[in-house]
């Protein structure tokens, strides 16, 4: 087939013990997850529905890599994540079989512009500028579902320069893995290389050029990156 560019790149995460990649065809990520997290916002913990946004697909940060504080805000934001990646894809999965759908999972850092995403919420806008902007989604190596503990319990942080900032369990999740993956999969036919980032606990705060940031999740790979020295 011919283009009339080249088109680009796929954007793929390693794997644990595997020289194969895993492709990403696209990120969906959960908001409001933990009760803590929507606390810190000042929102209601009342458990809703789901409600889930985007991620450019080559917004993927891989592993020890550095990217540059991002234009257009003054408050950027880490929000450390367990990322489920889809092997199988599927429409109206049952919970109770969403588990065999799951290739395997890692550790993410949902990068925000909360600044602009505080303007967003004042004026009822997308969450686009602040979520989707280029390189806002690292993620670390995946770890098969066989090579890793179930992925409902488990201590989940993220330091700042050696700093403790965030610190849960992932039983705080409001919603389970098997749930999020039922309920997105209503609404998208789910496919292989999707992504799933599940949402964030209490304790995000601002990153800031020169800042290294270690993200862990007990049972899998932790993802290390940094933000690059301004000039």
């Amino acid at each position: 087939m011919d283009y009339l560019f080249p088109p680009e790149p796929t954007v793929s995460v390693g794997i644990v013990g595997r020289s194969e990649r895993f492709p990403v065809r696209r990120i969906y990520c959960v908001g409001h997850n933990y009760v803590s997290h929507i606390l810190e916002t000042g929102r209601d913990p009342d458990r809703e529905s789901p409600f889930f946004f985007n991620k450019p697909s080559d917004g993927i940060v891989g592993d020890r890599e550095s990217l540059p504080y991002p234009p257009a805000t003054a408050s950027l934001h880490h929000e450390v994540e367990l990322v489920v990646a889809i092997m199988q894809g599927g429409y109206e999965i049952p919970p109770e079989q969403a588990e065999d759908h799951i290739f395997g999972y890692a550790v993410g850092v949902d990068l925000t512009r909360r600044d602009l995403q505080q303007v967003a919420e004042d004026r009822s806008l997308p969450w686009t500028a602040a979520k989707a902007f280029d390189r806002s989604a690292p993620c670390g190596l995946l770890t098969p579902k066989g090579g890793c503990p179930q992925m409902n319990a488990g201590q989940i942080a993220l330091t700042v320069n050696d700093r403790p900032r965030q610190d849960a369990d992932l039983g705080e999740m409001i919603w389970s893995v098997p749930e999020i993956v039922s309920y997105l999969s209503r609404m998208f036919e789910l496919k292989p290389g999707d992504l799933v980032f599940t949402g964030t606990p209490s304790g995000v705060g601002f990153v800031l050029p020169g800042d290294r940031i270690e993200a862990t999740i007990e049972g899998l790979t932790p993802l290390r990156f940094s933000i690059e020295d301004a000039d």
